[in-house]
């Protein structure tokens, strides 16, 4: 198999403890992992009394790590191991201030960083952080052509419809320009991918929802001029309906190689392997499940 296997990061049952996320890196990365995708909330919601009510499956009490600072950390205490959040809300975050965080991220960990980008679905966090939720999509569409211009190093003049950067520069740029995986399940998600991005995480029912997601992307590549050989078609493994709404738990092993064995013959490059929802609620009980795949796998 010559899919690159990565690891999603169980955020809510490890409950934020900085311990179990330093244990979990480096023992993924042991065990022969290639990335670590971590989830992106800000703020989570409380639920009741919404009109319109609230979509996704998180609430106030689920604990999240911001992304870039985990991985900027974990960064310091791994050799091999690449990150890429999946997906981080770009349009609720000023575009210049994540181009300079990633930047040095990128730097940081010798070229190991990919941003994973997406619009969300919490109007609750993108008016606490003041962005305009109903906007999100067409300024994460021209956050994605600021971020390039910016990890050039070179001067940028950019009047957009929701930025002005007049004649400045991001130094130091990153070594090489960081690769932009776009995710999501609208239409408009895949244009925009097919268009601007380096590649794009699926998710979703995978039968129903994921394959064919990622034939549709390949057709609009190939009307947009674009190579399919070379677009990374990440998975974000997901499995049966899990308890929590709008959620998936994970997959026995023998499940989970079928599955992965399915999106790599139809086209995939990457996927990560989800033990959240699976009723671990400890490090070793997480990373014992990994280790089968990972023998199952042969990776090491």
């Amino acid at each position: 198999m010559s899919l690159k296997i990565g690891v999603v990061y169980p955020q809510i049952e490890l409950k934020g403890d900085p311990q179990a996320l330093r244990d979990f890196a480096r023992a993924v990365e042991d065990l022969g992992f290639n990335h670590l995708v971590m989830y992106d909330h800000v703020l989570g919601a409380v639920g009741d009394d919404r009109d319109p009510p609230l979509t996704g499956p998180y609430r106030d009490t689920d604990p999240f790590h911001d992304p870039l600072i985990a991985y900027a950390h974990i960064a310091a205490l791994t050799t091999t191991l690449e990150f890429c959040p999946g997906v981080m809300i770009l349009p609720q975050r000023q575009t210049v201030l994540v181009a300079r965080q990633a930047a040095d991220l990128d730097l940081l960990s010798g070229g190991r960083f990919s941003l994973g980008i997406g619009v969300g679905w919490n109007p609750v966090e993108y008016e606490a952080l003041g962005i305009s939720f109903t906007t999100r999509g067409q300024r994460l569409t021209e956050q994605i052509d600021l971020l390039r211009r910016l990890w050039s190093g070179e001067v940028v003049d950019f009047q957009g419809k929701h930025h002005r950067v007049d004649r400045a520069a991001l130094v130091p740029a990153p070594a090489h320009s960081i690769p932009i995986i776009c995710g999501g399940l609208s239409a408009p998600a895949y244009r925009r991918a097919a268009k601007y991005a380096d590649g794009f995480i699926f998710t979703g029912p995978f039968e129903d929802v994921a394959v064919p997601g990622l034939h549709k992307l390949h057709q609009l590549l190939e009307e947009n001029g674009r190579d399919i050989k070379g677009f990374r078609a990440d998975l974000d493994v997901v499995g049966r309906p899990a308890a929590r709404r709008g959620d998936f738990e994970g997959l026995s092993v023998p499940e989970l190689l079928g599955t992965l064995e399915t999106w790599e013959a139809n086209g995939g490059t990457h996927a990560a392997v989800k033990t959240m929802g699976m009723g671990f609620s400890t490090v070793d009980e997480h990373l014992e499940h990994l280790a089968k795949v990972a023998d199952a796998l042969g990776l090491g």
